[in-house]
């Protein structure tokens, strides 16, 4: 991609809007460096938790904003809108990149009142918000779709999606235009960054990364692994992860502190070593009960495992049933163990899915294709 950079002229601002540092870093920092090596001044608007020095040092400019994932209190909220508000009349971005619900929703509202008209909008899953049964939640999910339908596509903006599942829903439904909408599946990973597993081992991990929420299906992975225990499967189950005392859905520490007393599940913690990981394991699970576009999976299917997960948004949009591994429905621990056990016991299967995973990644998800797709978008929109 080509400078978007003008000779004698003001490099054009992109604003990043972003509820956590940590997110930032994990799926866009990459698109972000870029941006910035395409000609663009990039400014980072996010709650700044433990990533500030890596935003800095990858040349960015770091803006911290008081924004909580967890609270829906209108006082809190109204707070947070004035914060953005103000840092788009002061910087006068050329761009905003709104990415995830809660700063959609506000950096939409902020972007209208400072007549800031270059807009992205990403959405990234649901959440807690889409996936509680609660009746309370199903209300405020209601208010929700009206306000995302008032707000999330002016005109001249784009919306991006990283499944074709919620790209579809949304244009269905009226909250998108069809020219609007723009698939870019996830943040994509660099498959040479992954060597491939062993796929001979005498005790295979089943390994799950992810954070420790309910609705990543944690519980149901307990109790698939409680229920292959005791046909005697020889196996070990790993999660990967560490608690998020910002999202809803976290799990509570008395549930955490039985799972690990029964040692029929292994917690490691969060991890920075993935690449290792993946390398000692042999298969990926996750059965959650909604994605964007989960980025575990993806490192799994670079690393050549088969990965058995659920039927919902986001999942099935990387794992094809029966080719790179198992759908299974959302909630349902017997068939998530019974898929589990299928892979455990055949080798060669586990290889087979793995490496047509792994090719998939190559020609599909890479994260230097979506990069490009990216860039590509915001050079689209400058040129409008």
């Amino acid at each position: 991609m080509t400078s978007i950079q003008e000779k004698n002229k003001p490099r054009p601002k992109l604003l990043f809007v972003i509820s956590v540092d940590w997110f930032f870093c994990s799926h866009f920092i990459n698109r972000a460096i870029a941006a910035k090596d395409m000609g663009f001044e990039v400014l980072v608007l996010t709650k700044v938790d433990k990533h500030s020095q890596q935003i800095k040092n990858a040349g960015l400019r770091l803006i911290p904003l008081d924004i909580h994932r967890r609270t829906i209190n209108p006082i809190t909220e109204l707070m947070t809108l004035l914060q953005i508000i103000h840092i788009y009349k002061k910087e006068k971005p050329t761009l905003v990149h709104h990415i995830a619900l809660k700063p959609i929703l506000l950096g939409s509202l902020a972007a209208r009142i400072s007549n800031t008209s270059k807009v992205i909008n990403a959405i990234v899953g649901g959440g807690y918000l889409f996936t509680s049964k609660k009746p309370l939640i199903g209300l405020f999910r209601s208010l929700i779709k009206i306000a995302l339908k008032a707000l999330i596509n002016p005109l001249g903006s784009k919306v991006v999606f990283e499944n074709s599942d919620d790209l579809s829903t949304f244009i269905k439904e009226k909250q998108v235009r069809y020219e609007d909408a723009v698939l870019i599946r996830g943040a994509g990973v660099d498959p040479k960054q992954y060597k491939l597993a062993s796929y001979i081992s005498e005790c295979p991990i089943v390994l799950m990364s992810a954070r420790l929420l309910w609705d990543k299906g944690i519980g149901e992975f307990v109790e698939a692994a409680r229920i292959l225990r005791t046909t005697k499967v020889n196996a070990r189950f790993v999660i990967v992860g560490n608690i998020d005392h910002g999202n809803r859905a976290t799990i509570d520490e008395n549930t955490l502190t039985v799972w690990r007393s029964d040692s029929v599940v292994e917690f490691w913690g969060f991890r920075t070593d993935m690449p290792d990981i993946l390398a000692q394991s042999s298969i990926a699970c996750l059965p959650s009960y909604r994605e964007g576009l989960p980025k575990a999976l993806l490192e799994a299917m670079a690393a050549g495992l088969p990965c058995v997960t659920t039927d919902v948004p986001g999942c099935r949009e990387v794992v094809r049933h029966g080719e790179n591994g198992f759908l299974v429905p959302p909630q349902n621990s017997q068939l998530l163990a019974e898929a589990l056990q299928t892979l455990i016991c055949d080798p060669d299967m586990r290889k087979r899915m793995g490496l047509l995973g792994r090719k998939r990644v190559e020609t599909e998800f890479s994260a230097d294709l979506v990069i490009e797709q990216t860039l590509a978008l915001y050079n689209e929109i400058l040129t409008t």
